[in-house]
């Protein structure tokens, strides 16, 4: 599996083959520090005082780098397809070494990083529903299919209460449900909890 990287982040990256190898290793240092306790604005400054450049180009830079780190370890890239992820920025081979040895030396960190963030999905809150039957008509001559109606409420970190409407008939209803208790008796397998503890 490749990186696909936006031209906005190929743009911040384009600042690392400007600076001297041993920055590039200390922007990779900064970045997992950043990961774990949050951004500094003081360190860009200094930063950028002394490599006499904009703080938005560290700031950049540090980003850049700190989001090819965290999209390779989410995706657990191998050492060839972190460096064809690489190829389009067209690094040197020098620093593309560099930047594999950071991933490397900073994959483990970063997956346990990850683990702890919460994820930003919406929560249940509640659920209403209602059956809707036709009970007769001149004009159908079929059987009449039975809908249900579901109005469900989700609560999202920082925008309050949002609602979705669902409608669907009993058959298609019964089959997700059977899904649904298909993938909980799937996750208690021994394969399935094997596969989640190297996830971790």
């Amino acid at each position: 599996m490749l990186l696909v990287l936006s031209e906005e982040h190929k743009e911040h990256l384009a600042f690392l083959p400007r600076v001297e190898p041993a920055v590039v290793g200390e922007f990779g240092r900064i970045a997992l520090e950043f990961l774990r306790r949050g951004t500094n604005p003081k360190i860009y400054e200094g930063a950028a005082k002394k490599l006499s450049v904009p703080v938005e180009k560290v700031q950049h830079g540090v980003e850049g780098l700190m989001f090819l780190m965290t999209e390779s370890s989410k995706y657990m890239l191998s050492e060839v397809d972190f460096l064809d992820s690489l190829l389009v920025l067209g690094f040197a081979e020098e620093l593309n070494q560099i930047l594999l040895q950071l991933y490397l030396q900073h994959h483990g960190p970063l997956r346990g990083i990850l683990s702890q963030l919460p994820p930003h999905l919406p929560a249940y809150h509640s659920l209403e529903w209602r059956l809707d039957v036709q009970l007769a008509s001149r004009s159908l001559r079929q059987q009449v299919v039975p809908m249900l109606m579901m109005h469900l409420l989700l609560t999202e970190a920082g925008e309050g209460r949002t609602s979705r409407l669902f409608q669907t008939d009993p058959g298609t209803l019964l089959h997700l449900i059977a899904a649904l208790e298909g993938a909980l008796a799937a996750m208690r397998t021994s394969h399935a909890r094997r596969i989640l503890r190297n996830l971790k």
